[in-house]
């Protein structure tokens, strides 16, 4: 292996490092560092970080640690854009692990994930076809999901929610790990949701995306 090829193994390309509040999976509320990658195979309808498709900036791993460590913080979340589409990210995860923090990934659903730290935790999302994307579901790596695991609908309307309920059910989701439905935030009125998951008594967490609630989504934040 030459030198330009093994630093490039340890180099990543970033579109931001922040500090913020989770505002959504089973840590929603919990102050953690973000560091979002760039570049994303998927082009979801209702995506909200365009801008991470491009651009960023390429840093070495010991530069994105240093970054992290400014901040007093327990939790840091791996996000994207797609993460997994970097190679380097999986090096990145097992770094910060080393370093005692609870870490988390979200991805698309649309990677292999069976190669990610088993210490980490995979918020993985399952894309509805509301979202345009549904044929890039690797369902494949539910198998590889643990109870420490969760497992995201974004939930377009009506027909994304059954189908959803169809998906649980096939892949017996409830019994591998946690579910979670988010409503889609411009087309979709949360209490229909709401209603719909009451009315059918169905067991998994409905969550908003907090942070678009109390910032309106703006970029690092």
């Amino acid at each position: 292996m030459s030198p330009d090829t093994l630093q490039t193994e340890h180099r990543l390309r970033i579109t931001e490092i922040f500090y913020s509040l989770q505002g959504e999976s089973s840590f929603v509320g919990l102050p953690t560092v973000f560091v979002r990658l760039t570049g994303c195979p998927l082009r979801c309808g209702y995506c909200d970080t365009e801008y991470a498709f491009s651009g960023g900036d390429w840093m070495e791993l010991d530069d994105v640690l240093q970054q992290v460590r400014q901040y007093k913080a327990a939790y840091v979340c791996v996000t994207g854009g797609e993460p997994l589409a970097q190679r380097s990210c999986g090096e990145l995860l097992g770094a910060l692990c080393d370093e005692g923090y609870s870490v988390s990934i979200e991805t698309s659903g649309a990677m292999d994930v069976s190669n990610v730290d088993t210490r980490v935790i995979r918020v993985m999302d399952i894309k509805t076809p509301g979202s345009g994307e549904e044929s890039k579901n690797r369902y494949e790596n539910i198998s590889h999901l643990t109870r420490s695991d969760e497992v995201k609908f974004v939930i377009c309307g009506r027909e994304d929610y059954i189908w959803a309920k169809t998906v649980i059910e096939k892949y017996s989701l409830m019994d591998k790990c946690q579910v979670l439905m988010s409503p889609e935030h411009v087309g979709m009125k949360p209490s229909n949701l709401a209603d719909w998951i009451i009315e059918d008594q169905l067991n998994v967490r409905f969550q908003f995306q907090l942070h678009k609630y109390l910032w309106d989504n703006e970029p690092g934040r």
